[in-house]
């Protein structure tokens, strides 16, 4: 079975390239949408954050924008909070690539935001690189809700330049030149690796 990694700077697309891989039938493990289930009231993540970090809990839940603003501001509470769920995250992913490889799969892809930055290429066969332009990067992330300059910067300051990424990618996938030219890198991707 063949692990491609996915992954690419905030804003870039790697979403809308993670829903093509989907849609032709290439099994997805997504790390944000695991972070999310860990870090839900049921979940694994949840005790340990809410010790953690017991001002973030409101209304039983982990206010992820305060989290966010706390971690991103003192890389001492990343670090913590990193100590707390990569190491779920990853079981996650583990539990996904037995499940697939029982299913017989050919091909699967793991999504993760920061592959190159906590060296999870090394988990993979091949890596694929969503970009963009930095003017639609910029644009698409300032249009979130609750960001601004200062948040982009400072999320863009932890991760790996979109330049170097592409050096060491093996696809790159461009998302800023409409979908239609992104679906086609990324059935081009699958037919190379399947």
């Amino acid at each position: 079975m063949k692990i491609l990694g996915l992954t690419g700077s905030i804003g870039m697309g790697k979403s809308t390239a993670a829903a093509m891989f989907r849609h032709l039938g290439v099994p997805v493990h997504d790390a944000d949408a695991a972070t999310h289930e860990l870090m839900a009231p049921d979940g694994l993540a949840f005790d340990p954050i809410a010790k953690a970090f017991p001002d973030v809990i409101h209304d039983g839940r982990i206010d992820r924008q305060a989290l966010g603003k706390i971690a991103f501001a003192d890389p001492a509470v990343l670090k913590k909070l990193e100590t707390i769920l990569h190491p779920l995250v990853r079981a996650a992913e583990i539990r996904f690539l037995a499940k697939q490889q029982r299913l017989g799969r050919k091909m699967v892809v793991l999504d993760i935001p920061l592959l190159y930055e906590t060296a999870g290429e090394k988990r993979c066969d091949r890596v694929s690189v969503v970009s963009a332009p930095g003017f639609i990067q910029r644009q698409r992330v300032l249009s979130r809700e609750g960001m601004t300059d200062a948040k982009f910067s400072a999320i863009l300051s932890k991760q790996m330049s979109d330049i170097e990424k592409r050096k060491r990618a093996d696809f790159i996938i461009p998302t800023g030149l409409g979908r239609a030219v992104t679906f086609q890198y990324v059935q081009g991707i699958i037919d190379q690796l399947s």
